[in-house]
């Protein structure tokens, strides 16, 4: 998408009648879905149908199944995402006819425009931490406008337009374009080497975190237990900006007796109390802290956030139970870098040993883009580690053609697991039966990544089954 530059953000007003090229994603589609409830003209294109556009064609948009460029008429701005290519007919046709061709966070930033805006940035964790906030500013009767990456699992939406005066938005770094936004409230929950075919080196990633640091209209919220998102605060501190810090090592939210409790986690931030959260994971009490500190800033009581928290079941794709068999448990997550990974087993483990102590966890990883494979491969292989077994596809290439030489066997012969416990699965459809031959009850079956290994999960129960 090199012919789209980043541009100055407009008002809806002056955005016209819009079209969508890559309506269907989960980012483009939220942001279409307030548009049409703001009255505005949404028009748009998508290679294959989904009932996220289903919905839209129901709230009126026109959205075509293809891309042509006779798609692009009666318009006034076009909305492209990060997928589309600059060979697309529609964007050639749009630059034809001199129209005006924004990114997708152009559109977020004329969207949240007028209103209290919170942004949720971060390498990993501002789904999660995204949801978490505007379920718990629900809770509280807020009813805030809000855009997320994912869909929640108490709405279904990963988008919409509220009545109240917030709007919470995630800030996503992949291409750099979270640099439009100006929210008035930032969260930063950590920074890390990522998506480095657009930035090229880890340097490049965090110098981008501390330029949307200096986008922040008031207030920075940081991780003080991540080390980038530490230097993004103390950057942005010496520039005069307020900070506060919250985690374990937090010098305004400190967290501490992090404990799993079922399926749960429970936890306490020191000065306030214990919060119990329905979902797993040490890294949840994290993001959990982060809305703490932004309800502080909105002037939101603690024990309305806490029981919104509380209530908080997870957003979809994100450690979302996909159904149990014979005493065998399958979840699924977007986990796709390292960390993530890292972060999701050990949750996994969590589980296990506060339902049984005697389950085990089996991981089944598809490894998404080639060169993040090509990056990453070691840190995947160890994080893979973290299971007791562990079966990788092969690579999801997404926007990029295959690189020769990656693959998921990369990954594979990395995971410092006995060769009996590693399986590497070109072929997808071999899944199911490979999974049923190696989980017994009490098991956590979990499928990992970005691409279409979400789909097997459905698959695995019923084979289980």
């Amino acid at each position: 998408m090199s012919l789209v530059k980043l541009v100055d953000p407009v008002s809806v007003e002056e955005l016209g009648r819009v079209h969508f090229i890559g309506i269907g994603g989960a980012g483009m589609s939220g942001i279409a879905r307030i548009l049409l409830k703001r009255g505005v003209r949404v028009t748009g294109s998508d290679a294959r149908s989904s009932e996220l556009i289903t919905e839209l064609r129901e709230l009126g948009a026109t959205v075509h199944i293809g891309h042509a460029a006779s798609h692009i008429r009666d318009v006034d701005t076009v909305v492209v995402s990060t997928a589309i290519r600059d060979s697309n007919p529609e964007l050639g046709e749009a630059l034809k006819q001199g129209l005006r061709i924004i990114p997708r966070a152009a559109a977020l930033a004329s969207v949240m425009a007028g209103r209290t805006a919170v942004a949720i940035a971060g390498t990993h964790g501002k789904t999660t931490t995204t949801s978490m906030l505007t379920v718990a500013l629900q809770k509280c009767g807020a009813d805030p406008s809000y855009c997320v990456g994912g869909q929640l699992v108490t709405t279904g939406l990963g988008a919409d337009d509220g009545q109240g005066r917030m709007f919470v938005a995630e800030a996503d770094e992949s291409d750099g374009s979270f640099l439009m936004l100006a929210p008035d409230i930032a969260v930063v929950t950590n920074v890390e080497a990522d998506h480095l075919d657009n930035y090229g080196d880890p340097r490049a990633v965090h110098d981008s975190f501390a330029r949307f640091a200096d986008r922040v209209g008031s207030l920075l919220i940081a991780c003080a237990d991540d080390p980038g998102a530490a230097e993004v605060a103390r950057r942005a501190r010496e520039r005069g900006l307020r900070v506060k810090t919250y985690g374990l090592q937090g010098d305004d939210y400190r967290v501490s007796g992090v404990r799993p409790d079922g399926f749960g986690t429970v936890f306490a931030i020191e000065g306030r109390g214990e919060v119990r959260l329905a979902v797993p994971g040490a890294h949840n009490a994290l993001n959990a802290t982060a809305v703490i500190a932004v309800a502080d800033e909105l002037g939101l009581p603690f024990e309305e956030i806490r029981e919104g928290l509380g209530a908080f079941t997870g957003a979809k794709r994100r450690f979302e139970a996909k159904g149990e068999a014979g005493g065998i448990a399958v979840f699924d997550s977007y986990a796709h870098h390292p960390t993530e990974l890292t972060a999701d087993l050990k949750a996994a483990r969590d589980v296990v040993a506060s339902y049984s102590g005697t389950g085990r966890v089996i991981a089944i990883f598809q490894p998404h883009l080639y060169s993040r494979t090509r990056f990453f491969a070691d840190e995947f292989g160890a994080a893979l580690g973290l299971a007791d077994e562990a079966i990788v596809l092969d690579v999801y290439g997404a926007r990029e053609d295959p690189e020769p030489g990656v693959s998921g066997a990369m990954v594979a012969g990395r995971v410092p697991l006995p060769p009996e416990r590693v399986a590497y699965a070109p072929d997808r459809s071999a899944v199911p039966g490979l999974v049923a031959e190696r989980a017994r009850p009490g098991d956590i079956v979990l499928t990992m990544g970005a691409g279409d290994v979400t789909e097997l999960g459905p698959q695995i129960v019923a084979r289980l089954s």
